[in-house]
């Protein structure tokens, strides 16, 4: 066999090592984060609950998840363990620090109706104005349009009806014989 021939093999099981490997770096660095964790940290369980480390077993955790409520969990539900200040801003719900990036939302309208509303309303009124709906000339071929469309509905069903009459007749013939108890029906 030729080098041409292995090599899409030789790739794929690079690729699979690569893939491997890395997904064993993230468990051992899980592994290491549990193994740090210390009775008094913020952590995060697996489902999303926040709860403070109270104690720590051989694979289990003493987890304080409300004031004086308490849960065993193994070690593996732990997802994350997180800072002080992370965990203080989560229990509390305070905002993070804003900084000169984000923009500052006002609590109340007032200042939009300020002076600054009012100049803005008066160059609204002064722009040209766009009319969006149909002018008469327009509006009377589609009213045409509309009704021939009606029209043509109107027709195909009275086409409709006056085939199903002969079917219906035959079929309405054919009960009567039977009723009769006619040579077919025998």
């Amino acid at each position: 066999m030729s080098i041409v021939t292995l090599l899409p093999f030789i790739v794929l099981i690079g690729a699979m090592f690569l893939m491997t490997r890395s997904a064993k770096k993230k468990q051992q660095a899980a592994q290491q984060m549990r193994d740090d964790m210390q009775a008094g940290t913020g952590v995060r369980t697996i489902g999303g609950m926040y709860a403070t480390v109270k104690e720590i077993h051989e694979d289990t955790v003493l987890l304080e998840v409300a004031p004086g409520v308490h849960a065993i969990y193994a070690k593996n539900a732990i997802g994350a363990v997180l800072a002080d200040e992370e965990y203080n801003r989560i229990l509390d719900g305070a905002d993070p620090i804003a900084g000169d990036e984000q923009p500052v939302v006002p609590d109340d309208i007032s200042s939009l109706t300020g002076a600054g509303a009012d100049e803005a309303t008066e160059k609204g009124d002064k722009a040209d104005k766009i009319d969006l709906g149909k002018t008469e000339a327009e509006a009377e071929p589609a009213a045409d349009e509309a009704a021939k469309v009606d029209g043509d509905k109107a027709d195909k069903a009275d086409k409709a009806a006056k085939a199903e009459e002969p079917a219906k007749a035959e079929a309405d013939t054919a009960k009567e014989d039977k009723k009769a108890g006619g040579a077919d029906a025998k």
